[in-house]
């Protein structure tokens, strides 16, 4: 793409011959006569160059200069790069320009070279700033603001404009990587990013502070009703995506929880806000999720969490509305507090219960990548491939320690069997399966006599 240069020069003969230099370089040029028509044409446009006269009539290049720098913050951009236009010899007049951020001077006449070189010059060092900013500040996932960008960049927003400070989690966002692998886990983040980017008001600001945790600043958003419509598109947008993405039977009761505040209503402090609105949010988490809640001026209590809950709804929350039919992953952190039950339920109830380690190993040839790809995929077909009663973690990238629960010994082979031989249907090259195993009966007491 062109680069876009514009340049302002009351002189008609200056703008023309800095237009043809420029023009057969590939550039592209607009040229204006005015100060006031620049800052109009800046409005709408953001060109990478502006050539910039600072002897013009009714308003010269340092008063242009000035309001140009006052609209750019407060319409929310960068500044765009200007080099001063002049015919003035005095080193005064450079080392005022220089003080106030120009890039760069050009003396004139034209020489057509130099002209060419320095605006190269700048436009390549504002390219390798803006590439080294975005690496800073962007979220490479998902293209908002990163955590550590997000902090200036609200900071500066609570202090100067008006709008609603908002904390936004995503509600069972784990069982998506549990259940789909992380390569779903980050489609789902790339959509609900674009559906923020959607929904919030123009001039607003958007990060990523977490796996599954956004903040944004929505300018202009003043009232609770803005706050309820906009967080009932995002759950209502988010399962559309999901349902996309994953298929309509898809699960996982996927929302999310937003905690707001309003600004300046609240005050100003981006630190204070975000922690009432950080409140907030641990309100909404504790109450069903899939809401909202707005600081409205008074500190609730640690233990208060909103009105009591019947038992039903206590139920809805504790089951996540539905139980997929597909065997459980746990955490392998949580696995050991549910292996160590499961044991002390099939003492005490005379059960029988299977153990199998699954082992990956990388056949030659497969890519790295592409072996961490049949690991993750080999999670879901535990999940698909197994009852809903069995259960199973994540041992090491490449194994997977399965408890078969209620399990008749006969049947143990067959199982494992049937668990390796559709994979490889499914997968027949990548990867070998190899499993130990090992059966757990506990006779009841008649049959033990």
């Amino acid at each position: 793409m062109a680069d876009w240069i514009v340049v302002v020069d009351d002189n008609m003969a200056n703008l023309q011959m800095a237009g043809t230099v420029l023009s057969k370089a590939n550039k592209k040029v607009s040229a204006m006569k005015s100060g006031q028509r620049l800052l109009t044409f800046m409005k709408e446009n953001e060109p990478d160059l502006i050539l910039l006269d600072i002897m013009m009539p009714e308003m010269d290049g340092f008063e242009t200069l000035r309001l140009l720098r006052e609209q750019e913050k407060d319409m929310g951009r960068d500044p765009v790069p200007v080099i001063f236009l002049t015919a003035d010899e005095d080193s005064n007049t450079e080392k005022r320009g220089f003080e106030e951020g120009v890039s760069d001077y050009i003396r004139k006449p034209f020489n057509p070279e130099v002209l060419l070189r320095r605006v190269d010059n700048i436009v390549s060092k504002e390219e390798t700033l803006q590439n080294l900013k975005t690496e800073a500040n962007i979220d490479r996932l998902t293209g908002l603001l990163n955590k550590g960008a997000a902090g200036a960049e609200f900071t500066e927003c609570c202090k100067s404009l008006t709008g609603c400070l908002m904390m936004i989690d995503l509600d069972s966002f784990k069982l998506v990587n549990d259940l789909y692998g992380h390569e779903m886990g980050d489609k789902v983040l790339v959509a609900f990013a674009d559906i923020i980017r959607k929904y919030a008001p123009a001039g607003s600001r958007s990060a990523r502070v977490g796996g599954d945790e956004f903040s944004a600043f929505a300018k202009d958003m003043t009232d609770e009703v803005q706050v309820e419509s906009f967080a009932r598109h995002l759950n209502e947008e988010l399962v559309a995506e999901a349902k996309r993405l994953m298929g309509d039977d898809m699960p996982i009761p996927l929302g999310a929880s937003v905690g707001a505040i309003m600004v300046p209503e609240q005050g100003t402090d981006y630190e204070e806000l975000l922690r009432k609105t950080d409140k907030m949010l641990y309100i909404v988490k504790q109450n069903g999720k899939h809401g909202f809640r707005v600081y409205n001026g008074e500190e609730p209590e640690e233990e208060e969490t909103g009105a009591d809950q019947d038992i039903e709804s206590i139920m809805t929350v504790l089951s996540e509305r539905f139980i997929p039919n597909t065997a459980l992953q746990v955490d392998k952190e949580s696995f050991p507090y549910v292996y160590r039950y499961i044991m002390r339920y099939i003492v005490r109830n005379h059960r029988a219960v299977g153990n199998v380690l699954f082992t990956l190993t990388k056949e030659e040839g497969t890519a790295d990548g592409d072996f961490h790809e049949l690991c993750d995929s080999f999670a879901v077909h535990i999940r698909e491939t197994l009852r809903k009663s069995d259960i199973f973690m994540r041992y090491k990238t490449n194994q997977y320690f399965v408890v078969l629960m209620d399990m008749q010994k006969e049947s143990f082979d067959s199982v494992i069997g049937n668990v390796i031989r559709t994979w490889k249907e499914q997968h027949p090259s990548g990867l070998e399966v190899g499993f130990e195993c090992s059966f757990s009966e506990i006779p009841d007491k008649e049959t033990a006599r």
